[in-house]
């Protein structure tokens, strides 16, 4: 087989400007999810309005994910992501400023369509960059995302203790995150298509390859969901803590998924996707079934963060053998996204009622099962550790000087 030389010091270069990017778009999220209840209070909306809006960035975001390969062929990518990524950053202004039910769904579709537009947009460049460098990087880009989420989270969480309007707050976060953002994208690669390169389709259904690496991702963000926003309640009412400890688990929780994501890549490479994700998955079910069994919060905790720490990188993976799935990748990572983003948004509706008519050890006793296909289907990955070519570093490409 013949060898691959790419510019790695443009690839390495790329890595960075993509790496910050993903935390761009990672402190939106983080920034939203502080001011929720403040958008509630300025809309007038029930916590069962405010359920039915929130939908609408799951619906946005299907709708929308198809169009970005299309965009990222008209434009090439380094403009499709440029406009993608600051149409989601300025998204962020919309929903403090919806005064009511009707305009809050607006706004939740126009954010969450350009959220997953950008999502689709970087996370095809990263795949790409993988492919170039000849090993693993998902997992840190996504570490990164989960880094700047939590940035936009802190950040929040001051504006929200010091009383301030939030509409003045994602103002001022959307612009800072604009400049950062686009900045970021002048060093990316610009993929460019060839003249005789067909357009992927506006929109089409993703190929089946998708459906099944989306299923292990599905399983993954069930488990996201259902611990994000249910491990703080489950201390509290399950094993009786205070709330200040409860709200310490899901930070813990987020703090190992962003460490062992930022550290993943470094597995992957050893062990290769599959093994990967097949460790994680025995670690999550661990995970899950101290969880269940816990009677005091010092075990419950430290199953919340086997599970973060079992999940971690099986989206980004999920993402990376998604696009090296089929001819088009970007339709691929599309089919993928969206069944994650589906899964991220029925997981915690789901967890609240089956508690109602169960309890929440049987709800997570519902995860703990969910983690075992992580073992299971962790094959459907192996994509992931195809084709990545040879790669010579440039000191290793030596021009011929020779009269």
């Amino acid at each position: 087989m013949s060898e691959v030389v790419y510019d790695q010091r443009e690839a390495k270069r790329a890595r960075y400007a993509v790496s910050a990017v993903f935390a761009v778009h990672g402190a939106v999220t983080g920034s939203f999810a502080t001011r929720v209840p403040w958008i509630q209070d300025h809309a007038s909306v029930s916590t069962g309005q405010l359920g039915f809006a929130l939908a609408f960035t799951a619906f946005g975001a299907s709708v929308a994910m198809p169009l970005a390969g299309r965009i990222s062929h008209r434009f090439g990518s380094r403009t499709a992501l440029r406009g993608l990524i600051a149409l989601w950053t300025l998204s962020l202004t919309l929903p403090a400023l919806a005064p009511n039910l009707l305009t809050l769904c607006l706004a939740m579709f126009t954010y969450g369509a350009t959220a997953g537009m950008a999502d689709v947009a970087m996370n095809a460049l990263g795949v790409e960059l993988e492919h170039r460098l000849g090993k693993s990087i998902m997992s840190g880009l996504h570490g990164m995302w989960s880094a700047g989420a939590l940035i936009g989270s802190a950040a929040g969480t001051l504006a929200a203790h010091l009383g301030s309007d939030a509409r003045l707050h994602h103002t001022l976060a959307a612009a800072a995150l604009t400049l950062l953002g686009v900045a970021a994208c002048h060093w990316v690669l610009d993929l460019v298509p060839t003249e005789d390169e067909e357009p992927p389709p506006r929109f089409a259904l993703p190929p089946r390859s998708a459906l099944l690496i989306g299923a292990v991702g599905f399983c993954a963000v069930f488990a996201e969901g259902a611990s994000l926003d249910w491990s703080a309640v489950y201390l509290r009412d399950q094993l009786g803590t205070s709330d200040g400890l409860a709200a310490a688990s899901t930070t813990g929780f987020m703090l190992t998924m962003a460490v062992a994501r930022l550290v993943g890549d470094a597995v992957v490479n050893r062990f290769g996707s599959v093994r990967t994700v097949r460790i994680g998955g025995v670690l999550a079910v661990l995970g899950g079934l101290l969880i269940v069994v816990a009677d005091h919060p010092a075990a419950a905790m430290a199953g919340f963060a086997l599970l973060g720490l079992g999940i971690a990188v099986v989206v980004p993976l999920c993402f990376a053998a998604a696009g090296r799935s089929g001819p088009n990748p970007s339709l691929a990572i599309a089919g993928v996204a969206t069944i994650t983003y589906t899964s991220g948004l029925i997981a915690p509706s789901a967890i609240g009622g089956l508690a109602q008519a169960t309890s929440l050890m049987v709800s997570f006793g519902l995860v703990t099962v969910l983690t075992c296909g992580l073992v299971a289907f962790a094959g459907v990955l192996r994509t992931a550790d195809r084709d990545r070519p040879k790669v010579s570093p440039p000191s290793t490409v030596v021009p011929d000087l020779r009269p």
